[in-house]
């Protein structure tokens, strides 16, 4: 299956924010003593982290009462940080010191990101774009974007984007067949999204023939298309049936009398394959003298 074009999107390995990772952003700081937390209660938002450093001479450990986090035992100098996805308050005791209590207080909805496409329906070679925005509105997160193209068993990471004002992200997109997006910030995930994909068709006409060629990931060889007139009472109806040949096209001849006609192409998603919706070529004038 041919590779996605994904134009200006830097392709980077994946790096899930998860709880409990040191490298989650800090909004709160809290010293362990050989006597408290300092200080033993603090306020954040759902999102956001606390480090816990341990500036006593004695080692310490840093545990949920409920069993929502618990820290490796800290080192004296070191520091250990957890971040919050989930409004609360969580009350924690030092595993190895138990008289040693605190608490976090967890404001607010729990992070989420949304994500939507700019258009449901491409033609193949059409491009789309697939945007979102992070509950936070904050500038300078990262998004990871998945793809997962009609028939490939799991979604594949596309790009790692960082979010611009008010928590906005984009990504241009070339899928070449029916494809879901997902969107993951955090430990969040996005709701699917999809952009179906009709096959492009070309057609032309002139002097008593005509012309078709269609697009796609693969061959139309042997595939049926339709060649379709609009009548005086607004229906298409199928004048003849063309079987594609190499390349996907073939050249064939019109016969109609005298006058002018509209003139398309149709190629129902059968034929077009798995992946696909119907196709449908440009309406042609055509002047049979």
């Amino acid at each position: 299956m041919r590779s996605f074009v994904f134009a200006a999107v830097t392709v980077l390995a994946l790096a899930l924010a998860g709880a409990s990772r040191p490298a989650a952003t800090v909004t709160k700081s809290v010293k362990i003593t050989a006597t408290r937390f300092s200080p033993a209660s603090v306020t954040i938002a759902t999102g956001s982290a606390v480090k816990w450093t341990n500036s006593d001479t004695k080692d310490h450990q840093v545990v949920a009462n409920n069993g929502a986090f618990a820290s490796p035992i800290i080192k004296p100098g070191r520091t250990y940080s957890h971040t919050f996805n989930t409004s609360g308050t969580y009350r924690y005791h030092d595993a190895l010191h138990p008289a040693l209590t605190g608490r976090v207080i967890v404001t607010g909805p729990p992070p989420a990101v949304t994500i939507g496409a700019s258009i449901p329906i491409i033609t193949y070679g059409d491009s789309a774009h697939i945007s979102g925005q992070i509950s936070s509105k904050k500038t300078g997160e990262t998004v990871t974007l998945y793809a997962q193209p009609f028939g490939q068993v799991s979604p594949v990471l596309i790009a790692t984007l960082l979010t611009g004002a008010t928590g906005v992200w984009d990504a241009p997109v070339k899928p070449l067949l029916l494809t879901s997006f997902q969107a993951h910030w955090k430990s969040t995930v996005s709701s699917t999204v999809s952009i179906a994909v009709r096959p492009l068709i070309r057609f032309s006409a002139s002097r008593g023939y005509g012309f078709v060629k269609v697009r796609a990931t693969r061959s139309m060889e042997g595939k049926k298309v339709l060649v379709q007139r609009f009548t005086r009472f607004h229906q298409w109806v199928i004048m003849k049936r063309v079987i594609l040949g190499h390349n996907s096209s073939r050249l064939f001849h019109l016969k109609l009398p005298r006058g002018r006609y509209s003139l398309r192409v149709f190629m129902s998603f059968n034929q077009a394959g798995d992946g696909y919706l119907d196709g449908y070529s440009r309406t042609v004038s055509y002047r049979r003298k």
